[in-house]
Formats: C-alpha cells, sequence, structure tokens
C-alpha cells in the first residue's frame, strides 16, 4: 500500500490530489460510455448482442437475451441447501429492515381550510443492474430486488452479464427470483442501463434504475438522467478504516483487503490513523494475509494504485479526513465508535468497533449494500426502501378556502406580472 504523512513534504497537496481521484468523472471512461448508450439508442438489441460478444465472448440472439421462465424456475435446483438458507436469511433481515421504511401517505389542513398532503406509489417498472463479472453478486440480487418487492414495484427488470456460454450464474438467478424479480435478462455493463432507459424490441424501458456497477456503468447512469430516474452512483467498492491503538491491526488488514477483490482495479481502500504504529502493523497484517487469498492479483492492483496508510495528526483529523473523502464503507476502531460516529456525516454506511466488520452490511445485516462511492455520499445517500415509491402532493380547495387565499394570490400574480395566475383562480369566486 501507499503511505502518506501528515510530516512529509507537500502532505497537504498530495491530500488534496488524493481526496479529487474518482473514476466517477473520468473522461476517458464517460466518452466510452457514451458510445456505448448511442450505439444502444440506436440500433437496439443488434448493439446487445454486439456487446455481449465483445465484452463477455457470449453469442446470444434477440429471443435468448431474455432468461426464460423455466431457467429462472430451475435455476434453485443447481443451488445447495445451505446456500438457500443463507439467501433465506438474508433475504428475511433485508425485507424486515425496509419495511420500516416505507413512507406513507397524510393528509391534513393549511391555514385557509384547503385539504393538503401526499401520497406514495410504487413506480410501475424498474430496473436493477447487478454486476457479475468477476464474481456473480447474489447479494446485489437481494439487496436491490428485494426493496422494488416491499415497496410494491409490479415490474422488477434485472439485468446481469452472463457467461460465455451466456448462462447466468443459478446463485444469482435464484436470488432474483425469491427476492421477486418478474423479468431477467443477460445484458451487463453500460450497454444494459442503455437498454432500460432508452428500450429496444425485447426490453420495455424502466421509470427508475437501481443498483452498482463498474466505472462504466456508473458513468451510464450519469448520463442518462433526465431519460430515466436513477437512484444513486455505486459504484467500484470502498473502504475506509479509521482506527486507534484500540483496533485489532488484522481485522482492519482483512477488510481492506476484502474490498479491495471485487476485480475492477478502480476500488479504493484508506487507512487513517494518528498511530504509525497502527498503520505498520496493519501493513504487516495485509502482507501476511495476502498470499492466502484467492483473488490475490485483482487486491494487489488495487492496493499499488488506489490503497493508503495515512497518518493524520489526530483523531479529530482522521474524522475530518474521512468526511471529506465520503467513503462508500467507513469502519470506526476506535475508542467510543459511537461518538466518533456521530461526527461522520457523509459515509454511505458505518460500522462500529472491531465486530462489525463491512462484510455484514454487504450480506446480511439489513440495510442495502447499494451505496455511493467516488465521493458522491456527500450529496447521495444508500439505497432505501422509499426510492422506489413515487412521491405526489395532493390539494384540494373549497371556495370557503379559495376565497380566503385570494388576495395572496393576486398579489404573487401582479408582481410576478402573471395576470391571468392569479384570474385563473378570481374567476372561480366571480
Amino acid at each position: 500500500m501507499n503511505t502518506l504523512r501528515h510530516t512529509d513534504a507537500g502532505y497537504a497537496r498530495k491530500l488534496d490530489r488524493l481526496c479529487a481521484a474518482s473514476s466517477l468523472f473520468d473522461l476517458k471512461i464517460e466518452s466510452g460510455a457514451r458510445e456505448i448508450v448511442e450505439r444502444v439508442a440506436a440500433k437496439g438489441d443488434a448493439a446487445l448482442i454486439e456487446f455481449a460478444k465483445k465484452f463477455d465472448g457470449a453469442k446470444l440472439t434477440a429471443k435468448t437475451l431474455r432468461v426464460s421462465e423455466g431457467e429462472l424456475a430451475t435455476a434453485g435446483q443447481a443451488v445447495n441447501a445451505k446456500l438457500k438458507r443463507a439467501i433465506r436469511f438474508a433475504h428475511r433481515n433485508i425485507s424486515q429492515f425496509h419495511k420500516q421504511g416505507l413512507r406513507k401517505g397524510w393528509s391534513g389542513h393549511n391555514a385557509q381550510g384547503a385539504k393538503v398532503g401526499e401520497k406514495f406509489d410504487p413506480f410501475g417498472r424498474v430496473g436493477v443492474y447487478i454486476p457479475g463479472g468477476t464474481a456473480p453478486l447474489m447479494s446485489t440480487a437481494l439487496m436491490t430486488v428485494t426493496l422494488a418487492k416491499v415497496a410494491g414495484c409490479r415490474e422488477i427488470v434485472v439485468c446481469t452479464p452472463c457467461g460465455k456460454n451466456g448462462s447466468v450464474n443459478p446463485g444469482l438467478l435464484h436470488a432474483a427470483k425469491v427476492a421477486g424479480a418478474t423479468e431477467v435478462y443477460r445484458v451487463g455493463g453500460a450497454h444494459a442501463i442503455a437498454a432500460m432507459a432508452h428500450g429496444t424490441k425485447t426490453i420495455v424501458p424502466v421509470q427508475k434504475i437501481f443498483g452498482p456497477g463498474n466505472a462504466y456503468v456508473v458513468a451510464a447512469k450519469r448520463l442518462l438522467v433526465g431519460h430515466v430516474s436513477i437512484d444513486l452512483l455505486p459504484g467500484p467498492s470502498e473502504v475506509l478504516v479509521l482506527a486507534d491503538e484500540t483496533a485489532n491491526p488484522a481485522f482492519a488488514a482483512a477488510d481492506i483487503l476484502a474490498q479491495a477483490e471485487h476485480g475492477s482495479g478502480h476500488e479504493r481502500c484508506w487507512l487513517v490513523s494518528s498511530s504509525a504504529r497502527v498503520l505498520k502493523a496493519v501493513d504487516r497484517e495485509i502482507e501476511k494475509q495476502l498470499p492466502e487469498r484467492s483473488r490475490a492479483d485483482y487486491i494487489r492492483k488495487v492496493l499499488k494504485h488506489n490503497g493508503w496508510l495515512i497518518q493524520v495528526k489526530s483523531r479529530a483529523e482522521g474524522i475530518a479526513l474521512a468526511n471529506r473523502l465520503a467513503p462508500e464503507h467507513c469502519e470506526v476502531m476506535i475508542k467510543n465508535p459511537r461518538s466518533a460516529a456521530k461526527e461522520i456525516v457523509t459515509a454511505g454506511a458505518l460500522f462500529l468497533g472491531n465486530t462489525s466488520p463491512t462484510v455484514t452490511g454487504d450480506y446480511v445485516a439489513g440495510p442495502s449494500h447499494t451505496l455511493p462511492t467516488g465521493g458522491a455520499g456527500a450529496s447521495f445517500p444508500g439505497l432505501t426502501v422509499d426510492m422506489f415509491q413515487r412521491r405526489t402532493s395532493v390539494v384540494e380547495y373549497t371556495p370557503a378556502a379559495l376565497r380566503k387565499s385570494i388576495e395572496a394570490i393576486e398579489q404573487f400574480a401582479g408582481v410576478e406580472g402573471l395576470d391571468a395566475h392569479g384570474r385563473s383562480a378570481s374567476i372561480r369566486l366571480d
């Protein structure tokens, strides 16, 4: 890993560069994603088939883009009993957690007696992207599709990459089915996002797109805002471990390795501490544990480019840096972690203490693991069930309530020079 200390020459300048770096705004990636999006918009299914061959090595046809009902139904037969239990275990926690977050309609009266309120309806048709390139993320199916089902969405479309033989991992398919998916397409990458947004002959467009993905997937989501609604910008994985002398170095190292193994090369990992001893201990543990990991090559690539051991002056400076980086996952391994958590306000998710690894949030805790990355956490929250609900305000005036409001309405209309606005109210009182 790379090391940066507050005593280094040019520390502030180097920190500025570190905080500014993000694959979310890489112009080369954006340009590549734009070409893919435009080709799908122009060529539809033909472009999806072309990109499946180019990126996945798969020979598909328009008829095989969609995973059949039979394939979905039989996927569970290829999944062992232990994995099925794990899927049910996680699904139960996720469902229970998000049922608490559903927004409910309300109504009341304003000062003039008009009835006002809000109603919340599920989106009718939503799209969910599930990464499946180097790792079939069945957990992501649960962490996204389940929320759509809890919210009451009628049509839940899943897009995920396929293998060279056109197959989709049966565990992923089973998890998607358990979670409530109604359609599954073996389409991945930025072209999947474009297909869900613009629609093709095979894929009917959706109203809103959800789910994490690689840098090109996230770039496509950014480019398509307006054509379709999106949830947030969940790109390559990140973890920041804020540690002091109470942290277990072996635990911190294991968590850094876990987030670095995703494989896109754009993942980011930070260990932040005011203690030089802690940084050295974690670095030694990373070197010790790394050879034992099956995806060690992926991990080395990430840690070489985006892995940082950062020594700050104090706990307060560490918290300030965490807020500045707005990490996807923030592990607080310091004394009194709950107190520090109150001050960290931009993280996608917080994990408090030595026995709350990020993987609990990845798989089973309950909150969705679809979280903002690349600094987007400063503006975006993680995925919540109410994002699958569409809000509508409701207004109902009686003649008496309108009469009590007419003077104010006419004042606004007069000052803004919009006399037709004013007359549209006063005509009802003639």
